[in-house]
């Protein structure tokens, strides 16, 4: 179901200067349409569930727009919250069709696969705004030196240890290497304990997935120019073959290496995996109790790295009313609603002025400290497309259909056929 927020409209008031929008606008004119210099137009905006309470979600947008609008009244803005089901369809399709919203939602890699259909946002942003953005997130979010998104949350996952778990065999220390989890995994087992998870279906991103221990391993999924992949190279097959033998020793969930069944009827939510990097706090606190919960700093091989995503809000080309999209999009970026949305999303913060959101939170206050550990992935267009020959390929190997090696050295001639 979509829902949307829509401000009401009044008209007559100019802004100030005090007043998000009047930020800049991209040719470094006063931003506003209107006969007074005031901005003006319909900003249409479509985001996702990610405040899992949609009646949380739902009175955030709402309040922002209120705020927003009081400010800006001439200008309407509509939210609307689409499923995550399906959105790069309906978001090409929109695109192509001219039907696109003025602003959405994007992670990195989206970013390069629109990059096209993207207006850059810098100069939409406040000097101040630009400037309080996390480096490496800025990073993440700037394509050939234009920055596509405002950011508005970061994420990390680490990896995520069951206490209960650990109590079963008498361990009071957790995994820091992939060697130590191998080292406990026996015991694990002899308890009816995974000593991880993984999800192998092919439609489950390899960001949260292989790719972390792609990295871990020193190895990356592209060259460093983007114009080859390099997942093939030692450090994939040292990553693939972790985790073929973790599968063939009986320390990984079976069932998941071909299905995607919901939580509720996996391992994980029987206290039945040790640790995981796949699913955050979120997702096993109904089942192990936050008291059980053990954030750990990702896996070690030759580095430590794990995932971490950064959300973004992008314009796209097509909006009709780029200064009043650019000032909303410099509104809900900001410090305070960033703040508000991140803490009741349970994300984390893209700005270095908002600080420690949570020091008194052991478990958010820990994962909150991994977060210079991670990296948003290949900021690649055929990122998605790499995803989606190399995921079967490692399916294969789990399956004991092929090697590591070869499994990796086949995915990797189908990728550089389409990079070209």
């Amino acid at each position: 179901m979509r829902l949307a927020t829509k401000s009401l409209v009044a008209a007559g008031a100019a802004c100030t200067v005090l007043l998000a929008g009047c930020s800049s606008s991209s040719d470094g004119a006063p931003a506003g349409d209107g006969e007074d210099g005031a901005l003006s137009g319909e900003v249409t905006m479509w985001i996702y569930p990610i405040i899992a309470d949609e009646t949380a979600h739902q009175d955030f947008w709402d309040a922002q727009v209120e705020a927003f609008t009081a400010e800006n009244p001439d200008v309407d803005v509509t939210v609307q919250v689409y499923p995550w089901a399906g959105r790069d369809e309906s978001l090409t399709t929109a695109i192509a069709s001219g039907t696109g919203p003025d602003v959405v939602y994007l992670i990195p890699d989206q970013l390069a696969t629109y990059q096209s259909s993207i207006e850059p946002v810098d100069g939409y942003l406040s000097e101040e705004h630009v400037a309080d953005i996390l480096p490496n997130v800025a990073e993440s979010i700037t394509v050939d030196g234009q920055m596509l998104g405002a950011p508005l949350l970061t994420s990390s996952n680490p990896l995520v240890c069951d206490k209960a778990a650990f109590d079963a065999i008498g361990a009071t220390e957790y995994p820091e290497t992939w060697d130590d989890l191998l080292d406990i995994a026996p015991d694990l087992a002899e308890q009816g304990i995974y000593a991880t998870n993984y999800w192998g279906s092919p439609e489950v991103t390899l960001n949260m997935t292989f790719y972390p221990l792609l990295w871990q391993a020193g190895g990356d999924v592209f060259s460093e120019d983007g114009t080859s992949v390099a997942f093939n190279s030692d450090a994939g097959v040292e990553a693939l073959e972790f985790l073929v033998e973790l599968n063939e020793g009986g320390y990984l969930e079976p069932d998941l290496i071909t299905t995607t069944p919901s939580i509720e009827q996996t391992a994980l939510a029987q206290n039945k995996v040790a640790c995981t990097w796949q699913s955050g706090p979120a997702d096993v606190e109904a089942y192990w109790g936050t008291e059980n919960i053990v954030i750990q700093p990702p896996l070690t091989q030759e580095e430590t790295i794990g995932y971490g995503t950064v959300g973004s809000l992008s314009m796209l080309k097509g909006s009709e009313n780029k200064d009043a999209a650019g000032a909303w999009i410099d509104f809900v970026t900001s410090a305070d609603p960033v703040t508000e949305f991140v803490t009741t999303a349970k994300m984390f913060s893209p700005l270095s002025s908002t600080g420690e959101l949570y020091a008194d939170d052991p478990v958010y206050g820990a994962i909150e400290k991994t977060i210079p550990d991670t990296t948003v992935g290949p900021v690649n267009e055929h990122a998605r497309e790499v995803m989606g020959v190399l995921a079967p390929e490692i399916q294969a190997a789990l399956l004991g259909q092929k090697s590591a090696q070869q499994a990796l050295d086949d995915a990797a001639a189908s990728a550089d056929a389409m990079l070209g």
